[in-house]
């Protein structure tokens, strides 16, 4: 019997994988792992959502199956979300699908609308469903920058140019996981222009727009005249509203894209369950003062990471949005490669991140540091890091032994 399945031949090695079982291995062996990898909140949702989600999980009637693209209610919140915080007018009806996590709505997506062969313009570096949502469903990539200057949209019109068939699909995802760049409107807007004239889907994710810093609130591309012509976009509560494991998230905008991906999912699930739907509203509907405080959060987070990690030799950039700074390896272990100085951090510092290269081949060269523990962590992880510098004999920032 043929064990060799045509999607799994297409999916290679999770590399990311091996750090996070060596992580697992370590932690039962007893070791103090501070866990800067995965993109794990550490802070629970606010009370009044807990409180909602066991007001309706005790209703004798609230344990059968729900709706597939979202309770109404829930809907409707998202469609106010939009109209409060980027001023976009949303059809809770034809315009918004609930999603289980962003994820879930992106490949749910992708094989809604790509077939084997088409091509689909996305991220080097990017987040894994980003390529690999559409290497399921039998689309081929071209990678084109995260960078969001002219060489990222000379490289839009050469792969227009020289692809063949044309890429029907260009995903876009700011502020970027893992590189936390950012862009402003006005970006957007050449985007949804170009998008028209070469006649290709955008797709958006959102996941981390309330997570900005310095004053800088993100834009939306819903908030470009005419994207709804041309654009899907992804939103999550997973970071907003500490919400992970809860698996909530929407798709808003083109009503064609929005009516395809519904359908695929009517075939796939019944949505999810409705206790935590109606949770999801009152994270939506009630006081937002956790949008505030995790903003708050992430941001002095950032700012001890930068200055902690520094003073140990290691200089990283301050991300201008996102919970993830996209760290260069220090100059002296540039040529260990990310996956091994990842593992070497892992076994030598009792830190663990996550090694560029899992978010593509441009992703060599960095690692991605979640900022997932507390301040007290933070710092800690910082002298463990020093001290394995140290122990190597080497000034990792200066690049010299």
């Amino acid at each position: 019997m043929d064990t060799e399945f045509y999607r799994m031949k297409r999916l290679p090695p999770y590399v990311i994988a091996e750090v996070n079982a060596m992580r697992h291995a370590a932690r039962r062996a007893g070791r103090d792992i501070i866990d800067l990898g995965m993109g794990n909140p550490d802070q629970p949702p606010p009370a009044h959502v807990i409180e909602k989600l066991c007001e309706v999980a005790a209703k004798p009637d609230a344990h059968g199956y729900s709706q597939s693209k979202g309770i109404p209610g829930l809907r409707r919140a998202q469609a106010n979300y939009y109209g409060r915080r980027f001023g976009v007018d949303l059809d809770p009806e034809t315009e918004v699908v609930v999603t289980m996590g962003s994820k879930e709505g992106l490949a749910s997506l992708a094989t809604a609308i790509t077939a084997p062969g088409d091509v689909v313009l996305a991220p080097n570096p990017s987040y894994p469903i980003h390529t690999f949502g559409f290497i399921i469903a039998g689309a081929t990539i071209r990678s084109v920058p995260t960078t969001p200057d002219e060489h990222y949209f000379r490289s839009l019109e050469k792969a227009m140019y020289f692809t063949v068939p044309r890429p029907s699909v260009l995903v876009v995802n700011y502020p970027s996981n893992p590189t936390a760049e950012v862009v402003d409107l006005a970006f957007y807007e050449r985007l949804v222009a170009w998008a028209k004239e070469n006649k290709v889907w955008i797709l958006s994710d959102l996941a981390y727009s309330e997570l900005y810093f310095d004053g800088n609130p993100t834009p939306s591309i819903m908030q470009v005249k005419g994207a709804k012509d041309v654009a899907v976009e992804f939103t999550s509560m997973s970071k907003t509203y500490s919400m992970a494991g809860w698996r909530m998230g929407f798709a808003v905008g083109n009503r064609d894209l929005i009516a395809a991906m519904s359908r695929v999912k009517s075939y796939l699930d019944y949505g999810a369950f409705t206790p935590i739907q109606a949770a999801a509203c009152a994270a939506l509907n009630g006081p937002q003062d956790i949008v505030e405080s995790n903003r708050e959060l992430y941001h002095k987070r950032r700012d001890v990471m930068v200055e902690a990690f520094g003073r140990a030799g290691w200089d990283i950039p301050a991300p201008r949005a996102s919970m993830f700074a996209w760290a260069p390896l220090p100059p002296a272990l540039k040529d260990m490669g990310s996956l091994e100085f990842s593992k070497q951090l892992l076994t030598h510092a009792d830190v663990a991140v996550a090694p560029g290269v899992g978010y593509g081949e441009e992703g060599e060269g960095y690692v991605r540091i979640a900022m997932v523990e507390n301040e007290q962590r933070l710092r800690q992880a910082a002298r463990n890091v020093k001290r394995y510098f140290s122990s190597l004999g080497i000034n990792a920032a200066a690049g010299t032994g």
